[in-house]
């Protein structure tokens, strides 16, 4: 919860990715918020008041789970946003001449995410989805201390480097406000 809140403000990538964790958390939990609170929250060093506040956030995100279709996978609607909003602000950026370093970084990654899509079951989903499910399946396989080859590592950068530069326009509309020619 603390985390989240400090992510959604300096960094929406890293946000998207760590609620995406959240949500695998809570799967691993079978979404019981009984088990949730004795064998995860109890762990943290928090005052009693910061663990009734953690649980309240949790107990949310399982309500929302279980309202939502989403307790065995998919996502939840509030990061399903995030992620739609990205996806429009990538085609803003690419439809406009004012970004040429940012178009730049989007071709230079787009061979990747074709080949990806190839391996992939879904087609047609957008880019800066499949560069987002790259970086969360990468961070899976590095938390299983699986071995990633060079070539992988290689895209993994390449994929990093586009979703910072978006980060980072996001932030820059977020707090003043992208002007886009027409």
């Amino acid at each position: 919860m603390y985390i989240s809140q400090q992510l959604r403000n300096n960094n929406i990538a890293e946000y998207l990715l760590y609620m995406w964790q959240i949500e695998d958390l809570l799967r691993a939990y079978d979404c019981s918020l009984t088990r949730i609170r004795r064998e995860y929250i109890e762990k943290f060093d928090y005052s009693n008041e910061q663990k009734e506040e953690m649980t309240d956030w949790y107990g949310d995100l399982v309500r929302m789970m279980n309202q939502e279709g989403c307790r065995a996978t998919g996502h939840l609607q509030i990061n399903k946003i995030v992620m739609q909003q990205l996806i429009e602000l990538n085609a803003q950026l690419l439809d406009s001449t004012q970004f040429p370093f940012y178009t730049s970084e989007y071709y230079k990654v787009l061979p990747y995410v074709v080949e990806l899509r190839k391996r992939g079951k879904n087609m047609d989903e957008p880019e800066v989805e499949t560069c987002f499910n790259a970086l969360y399946g990468m961070m899976m396989l590095r938390l299983q201390k699986k071995e990633i080859s060079p070539d992988t590592e290689h895209a993994i950068k390449e994929i990093s480097t586009f979703i910072g530069m978006l980060n980072d326009y996001y932030l820059k509309d977020k707090k003043e406000g992208l002007k886009f020619e027409e």
